[in-house]
């Protein structure tokens, strides 16, 4: 099993930049296809961006597609997403989420395939 804890989540101004991290604790990060999403009160949850076990895959969003990137280190049991050129409608609590899976490739993008979630930083972009 996997322990998650975001990190870095705050307040910026539209078109600035930030920097999200979620720490894992516990054996085997490098086994967990790993994803963010992000929530606002009274929507579904949105995925953001996956990665797969390696890092050689990923997978965004078409609303975050060349502003953000999402990247791990795999013997810091770490995973980051880079968000820039940020917009008022990026605001929310984003999450990172783990999957245990024997595909070394996959990148998954439902919250269903994600047993596994940290408790979410709030990120607030104004305008």
């Amino acid at each position: 099993q996997v322990q998650l804890v975001e990190s870095g989540g705050g307040l910026v101004q539209a078109g600035g930049s930030l920097r999200v991290s979620c720490a894992a604790s516990g054996r085997a990060f490098s086994t967990y296809a790993m994803g963010w999403f992000r929530q606002v009160p009274g929507k579904e949850r949105e995925f953001v961006a996956g990665i797969s076990r390696s890092g050689g895959s990923t997978d965004y969003a078409d609303s975050v597609k060349g502003r953000f990137t999402i990247s791990r280190d795999n013997a810091k049991n770490t995973v980051d997403l880079q968000m820039n050129s940020l917009k008022p409608e990026d605001t929310a609590v984003y999450s990172c989420a783990a999957d245990r899976t024997l595909n070394q490739v996959a990148v998954f993008t439902r919250p269903y395939q994600y047993p596994y979630w940290g408790q979410g930083t709030q990120v607030t972009v104004s305008s």
